[in-house]
């Protein structure tokens, strides 16, 4: 069974009312960062993305709970006025930190690697203080370099954490790009940390990263 990535954008201090809402629809905690919208264009401001803070909250959710987890979001958002926007993304790996020999159906994943023109975005979100580890890591694999977000989970206390890890509020998210004949590399390096054999420490999830174009004079 597969897993999709649940992305949601919306004010500032309203990613706990998506994590609650995705939550009561069976999904497991999520992970929330905090952004700032630029949007000018009048369209992007109706979808509630104008120059204002805002929550980005992750969710990974397995393929059979999608629907149900987003019809639940989209209900409790319902009375919202212009506040914000909802997709998923595939998300064919999915590890979660000291349980290594769950690791989701990697078929997919080998498929997309055999083109070496694609890449692969890597997602590592870990409890506060271990992003440099698990960066120095990726880097001795041959990545080049990444980007840290400060974060939050959401699980609360009993709650089955199976995206929010541990009951520990800061949290650091990492986000590696690169060649995806890489990627199966990066993720072994990064999952053979001490802090990554701990349950509940962390997790990483990876997308397959489309047109992807290098900005500014070559």
């Amino acid at each position: 069974m597969g897993y999709k990535l649940l992305i949601s954008i919306v004010p500032h201090d309203s990613g706990e009312l998506i994590a609650n809402a995705a939550k009561s629809a069976g999904a497991g905690g999520g992970t929330i960062t905090m952004g700032r919208g630029t949007a000018s264009n009048g369209v992007l401001q109706l979808l509630g993305l104008g120059d204002t803070s805002k929550d980005i909250v992750y969710i990974i959710i397995k393929e059979n709970l999608k629907e149900a987890v987003y019809n639940e979001i989209i209900k409790a958002s319902e009375k919202k006025s212009h506040f914000g926007v909802i997709f998923t993304l595939n998300t064919p790996d999915f590890i979660r930190a000291g349980h290594l020999d769950e690791k989701s159906d990697g078929a997919k994943g080998e498929e997309i690697m055999k083109n070496e023109k694609n890449y692969q975005m890597i997602n590592i979100i870990v409890n506060k203080g271990y992003a440099e580890d698990a960066m120095a890591a990726a880097r001795k694999a041959g990545a080049g370099g990444g980007t840290i977000i400060g974060a939050r989970g959401t699980a609360k206390e009993g709650d089955a954490a199976f995206f929010g890890m541990k009951i520990v509020p800061e949290k650091e998210m990492l986000m590696i790009l690169v060649p995806a004949e890489k990627k199966n590399d990066i993720v072994s390096a990064i999952t053979e940390l001490p802090c990554f054999a701990e349950a509940g420490s962390g997790i990483i999830f990876c997308n397959e990263a489309q047109d992807f174009t290098l900005l500014g004079k070559k």
